[in-house]
């Protein structure tokens, strides 16, 4: 038999609460100061896990004065074996998110770390999220006394017709997780595919990869679409790249030194141009004889993809402007054409002769019949 509920049990459990809840918001308050300090420091892991103890330490303290407060009640077995159930299954789920949350945000760390963008591959992320949540509903439901054998069982089952219903959406899934394995596409990357799409990967999620364009809008390419088509990706095997640009001057031109004053130019942009490379060894390339001019390329060094078009930009106004210095002539594209024109034999037609007098006299006259 149980014992009356006296005053004194009521204060007891009171106070637990009071104090629980006391040292919920103090725990909160404390957890708020070192996030401030962990966001001063350069490991986003801090930052991470202070965030998640914000979930389970509040709830913790809660959960732990509501225990005190019913081991002071006096309450039945059946009741006192509930209430522990209840307030374990609680700091299960705290637990439960709190890793899930913690977990998460270190694969988002990581794989913002190695792409370098603030997008990130959010496929990992939610099926880490997914996976860790799942297991913690599992250990929530056997702690409450629910049997998860015949539950294990009927999403066995159950898994197979919802595979058949979504063949589309795991064959994405699958994709995506096989692009991010292969290592062949990640976050960051500027890519351009067969079809024509073309721009920096912002995110590879479970369904479709999303494309950022230099227009700054945003492409929606799915998984299978993406893993199943031919493409060029402009930061493998690395991301530096070089740079061809078409120039041509005249036939009385000196090609030494020519030569000699591209490269100049060539050193100037790449050591003052945003996205060029210092230490890039400027080329010139004499190939053709035009029509009006001597072509040749000249070879440049850019950081990234997108960096071409400012390094091409400032390139283009420095060597016209040095070219004009120096005396360089840089021809327009001409072409003679010259037209020889044939005399074409006329046909020789037949000259009149003169006219006889006697032609006007020609109208026949009927003769007078004989008397």
């Amino acid at each position: 038999m149980t014992r009356a509920l006296t005053l004194h049990d009521l204060m007891v459990a009171g106070i637990a609460l009071v104090a629980g809840t006391a040292a919920a918001v103090l725990l909160r308050v404390i957890l708020r100061w070192l996030g401030v300090r962990a966001g001063r420091t350069k490991w986003s892991g801090d930052d991470i896990i202070v965030d998640g103890l914000r979930t389970i330490v509040p709830w913790a303290a809660v959960t732990g004065g509501a225990a005190v407060a019913a081991s002071a009640l006096p309450l039945t077995a059946r009741v006192g074996r509930n209430v522990t159930m209840t307030l374990t299954a609680v700091l299960i789920l705290a637990a439960t998110v709190t890793v899930a949350r913690v977990v998460a945000g270190m694969v988002q760390a990581l794989a913002q770390s190695r792409s370098g963008v603030a997008g990130s591959a959010t496929i990992f992320v939610n099926i880490t999220r997914v996976v860790v949540l799942a297991m913690g509903f599992l250990v929530m439901l056997e702690t409450l006394g629910v049997s998860i054998a015949p539950l294990l069982t009927a999403l066995g089952v159950g898994g197979l017709a919802v595979a058949l219903a979504l063949q589309d959406t795991l064959a994405n899934l699958f994709a995506g997780v096989h692009i991010l394995a292969s290592r062949t596409v990640q976050p960051g990357h500027y890519i351009k595919l067969s079809s024509g799409e073309e721009g920096y990967v912002v995110d590879i999620n479970w369904r479709n990869t999303v494309v950022r364009t230099l227009s700054d809008n945003l492409v929606i390419i799915p998984n299978t679409k993406l893993s199943g088509t031919n493409m060029t990706n402009y930061h493998r095997p690395e991301q530096q790249m070089s740079l061809n640009v078409q120039v041509g001057v005249g036939y009385d031109s000196d090609l030494e030194h020519v030569e000699h004053v591209t490269i100049e130019v060539v050193k100037s942009v790449m050591a003052d141009v945003e996205g060029g490379l210092p230490d890039h060894e400027p080329l010139v390339r004499f190939h053709t004889f035009g029509d009006s001019r001597i072509g040749f390329t000249v070879i440049l060094g850019v950081g990234e993809f997108s960096d071409q078009y400012r390094i091409k930009h400032e390139f283009i106004k420095r060597l016209h402007k040095r070219y004009r210095a120096e005396g360089i002539s840089v021809p327009a594209p001409r072409r003679i054409v010259s037209v020889h024109q044939t005399e074409i034999p006329q046909p020789e037609l037949p000259i009149p002769g003169p006219r006889l007098a006697t032609d006007a006299m020609t109208t026949p006259v009927n003769p007078t019949p004989p008397v």
